[in-house]
């Protein structure tokens, strides 16, 4: 029997910004639990980000945030013998979710530079529509597309 769905737990906001967004984007940043190293991360960044592109950097992360949620996923689904993947429309929490993690991921996939650096690079990317984060959303919409035809299996 399945047991209970887990509550979603509750995240203060982080201390400068007062952002529950930018705490979240701190705690998916951090590795071994170094959140004072998380924070001067992402902090660095986002003074990084005002620099380049003299906007306020929480505006800039917000956008690239809306610019790379995703809309549509699709999930497997197994149907007699076979497995169809079945384009589902994504819940809000898991959006932002999956944003955070698809920006992280690209900072990190980056070579050459300090995490601060491709940070800020990737946010800024994703702000104007660009980079790998934005691309892999993309590709998600694309896949759900794709797989239109097996929507009636949800």
């Amino acid at each position: 029997m399945r047991r209970k769905r887990a509550e979603p737990r509750e995240i203060p906001p982080d201390p400068k910004y007062g952002s529950v967004l930018v705490q979240k984007l701190i705690n998916c940043v951090m590795w071994d639990g170094k959140k004072r190293l998380a924070e001067k991360i992402v902090y660095k960044a986002f003074e990084l980000i005002e620099k380049r592109t003299n906007q306020n950097a929480l505006t800039v992360f917000e956008t690239a945030l809306e610019n790379v949620k995703p809309i549509m996923e699709v999930r497997p689904r197994r149907v007699g013998g076979a497995t169809y993947q079945v384009p589902v429309p994504v819940p809000p929490r898991r959006r932002v979710s999956l944003a955070i993690r698809w920006i992280i991921q690209a900072a990190r996939a980056r070579k050459g530079a300090p995490m601060y650096q491709k940070l800020a690079e990737e946010l800024i990317l994703a702000s104007r529509k660009e980079g790998a984060a934005y691309k892999k959303k993309e590709d998600t919409h694309r896949m759900a597309e794709a797989n239109k035809a097996f929507a009636h299996f949800r």
